[in-house]
């Protein structure tokens, strides 16, 4: 005869998990870090998977429904509730990485001899403006290549 499976609801669950979660910060601490090397590793064994995933029929679709089923109302909350008692300490965290991250775009912008800037309106000061970001792009694409 058939049966049902038992389970617990959906709020039940998720009140165990909101009660029990926390307390395990400290499994997180030690283990999420310690994990780093593997976590790179495995990350770029994995660049073919990820590329033939993006390539999936139908991923635009399911990109586009991951996005309208966690939709604004969860986003704004999740900034209110969390996002915001993050986000200075996560800046001082980033300082580091910012200035590792940028110094290669402030040395190419340092090296660049760029005219006097013309008149407002100036067809002069477009040119200026596609040295600067050719410049940059190419460093960028550089920089990206460096890393692959």
């Amino acid at each position: 005869m058939p049966r049902r499976i038992s389970v617990k609801s959906a709020s039940e669950i998720a009140e165990k998990w909101a009660l029990v979660t926390p307390q395990r910060a400290s499994y997180y601490a030690a283990e999420a870090p310690a994990a780093a090397a593997e976590w790179e590793a495995n990350t770029v064994a994995a660049g073919g998977v990820y590329l033939a995933g993006i390539q999936v029929a139908g991923i635009g679709k399911r990109f586009v429904g991951g996005v309208k089923r966690a939709g604004a109302e969860k986003f704004g909350r999740k900034v209110r509730d969390v996002g915001v008692a993050r986000y200075s300490p996560g800046v001082a965290a980033a300082k580091a990485d910012m200035a590792k991250g940028v110094a290669d775009y402030v040395a190419v912008l340092e090296g660049l001899e760029i005219p006097d800037r013309g008149p407002r309106g100036s067809v002069a000061n477009y040119a200026i403006v596609e040295k600067v970001g050719s410049a940059l792009h190419a460093k960028r694409l550089a920089v990206l290549a460096a890393t692959s």
